[in-house]
């Protein structure tokens, strides 16, 4: 799964990113609403968790325009505005959720979870081919059903290249798919990954 995190404040992001990136996800950070748009239309996202205040092109602002530009992708909303104008406002132009800061981990991890979930991102079956089977929901992967213990790359490699069958995937798509856009290694690594 790969969520795009558009947050102004680096520390802050960084944490964020790192703490999605433990649950398995691929993480891209946005600084400004305009860089958050320009990937927005060039990488496919599952979820976009969208700081409000932001330079260059706001929360709602951006949320309008890929509403208007029919982009559905579920949307999470991090902010410090905690009226309910501001919820109410942010709900009826296209946000899914709403999370106030400072937040708990655990709960915005359950609304992550929660809104992958109505997008259909985790009601993916387990994947098998043969023995090796990867279960999408629980990030549990086993071979002859015993457990195999995989870096989260590896972990990645794997999912895309079980939900990809029989299609040949270059190195350029695999490294599309799972590294973040601003730190993408030589097309070696994936050859390192998969010896």
């Amino acid at each position: 799964m790969r969520i795009l995190l558009v947050e102004d404040d680096a520390p802050l992001a960084e944490n964020l990113a790192d703490m999605l990136i433990n649950q398995l996800y691929v993480v891209d950070i946005a600084s400004d609403g305009e860089a958050a748009w320009e990937q927005i239309t060039t990488v496919d996202y599952d979820l976009i968790l969208l700081d409000l205040l932001l330079p260059k092109l706001d929360g709602v602002s951006l949320c309008k325009r890929l509403r208007s530009q029919g982009i559905k992708k579920p949307i999470l909303m991090l902010t410090a505005r905690d009226t309910i104008t501001d919820k109410v406002r942010a709900l009826d132009i296209g946000v899914d959720d709403y999370i106030v800061k400072p937040f708990d981990i655990s709960e915005l991890l359950a609304r992550v979870r929660a809104l992958l979930r109505r997008a259909g991102s985790s009601s993916t079956p387990i994947l098998e081919w043969g023995s090796l089977c990867l279960d999408p929901s629980t990030s549990k992967v086993t071979y002859e059903n015993q457990p195999l213990h995989l870096t989260s790359k590896e972990y990645f490699i794997l999912e895309l290249l079980m939900r990809n069958g029989e299609q040949v995937l270059t190195r350029s798509v695999i490294l599309e798919h799972i590294w973040p856009v601003d730190n993408r290694p030589s097309e070696h690594t994936i050859k390192a990954h998969i010896n």
